[in-house]
């Protein structure tokens, strides 16, 4: 388990290092754990910083960009789940690893409801920190380039990536939830192919949540209505009988 003063890993070619120039921001108070952290995760071709506090994080974004954060809920002053909020306000786009006390099952719950990307409980095997980074970093398109873009369009419909926004053709912005977001970017993502729903429930499953094949249907379903897409055979998102669901569109990047 993760311990200050733990002597960072040198980097191995096995150690699967990020992609080359990502930004990594290591928000936590204990100044051994931020610094040893930051150390560790440079092994792995992270741009790391280490950071103390709120103030520090919101100067620091003010300057320069990031790639990804690492933050401690338990900060003195503006706790962790206060800036979550900001970051999700201001920064919509930058994922966020969230640092968690193993028993703190609410602040994490909370968290991943505000937008983190995933977490991890305290103590932690510092090799499990680099796979989820890898992961939420995979998951946010970092280095990957056959992907659709920030912005597609189908049947009327614009999707914006970053700012999770689903506008109609008439630009109405209509509200989507977490799930139904990542749902919704699973499929633009995979149109034209049929993915069954153990498949659905490992793309968009939140970290720390269980889920059950039900939950998809029901955020296909909740989906479906607000595409306009319900009705007895919905054209978009199809039903394939004994296999899943097929997103039955053409998307485009604009």
């Amino acid at each position: 388990m993760y311990r200050a003063g733990q002597a960072p890993a040198p980097w191995r070619e096995e150690n699967l290092p990020m992609p080359e120039g990502t930004r990594c921001i290591v928000v936590d108070d204990d100044p051994d754990v931020r610094h040893d952290l930051a150390a560790y995760l440079r092994g792995f071709g992270l741009e790391t910083t280490a950071l103390a506090d709120g103030q520090a994080l919101r100067r620091h974004l003010g300057r320069q960009g990031a790639d990804v954060v690492v933050l401690d809920l338990m900060l003195p002053g503006e706790d962790g789940l206060s800036l979550l909020r900001w970051l999700q306000a201001e920064h919509p786009a930058l994922p966020v690893l969230m640092l968690t006390a193993r028993g703190d099952a609410t602040s994490r719950v909370v968290g991943l409801e505000l937008g983190a990307d995933d977490y991890i409980a305290k103590p932690f095997e510092p090799r499990e920190l680099v796979a989820r980074l890898q992961a939420v970093l995979r998951r946010a398109g970092k280095g990957r380039t056959a992907e659709p873009g920030r912005v597609v369009r189908f049947e009327g419909w614009r999707l914006d990536r970053v700012l999770r926004e689903l506008r109609s053709a008439d630009e109405v912005v209509l509200p989507l939830s977490a799930a139904e977001f990542r749902l919704l970017a699973v499929f633009v993502e995979r149109p034209g192919r049929v993915l069954s729903r153990e498949r659905l429930l490992e793309l968009t499953r939140a970290p720390g949540l269980d889920v059950s094949d039900r939950s998809i249907d029901l955020a296909v379903s909740r989906l479906r209505a607000k595409l306009g897409d319900g009705g007895r055979e919905p054209r978009l998102i199809r039903t394939v009988r004994g296999e899943g669901y097929l997103f039955d569109v053409r998307v485009e990047d604009t």
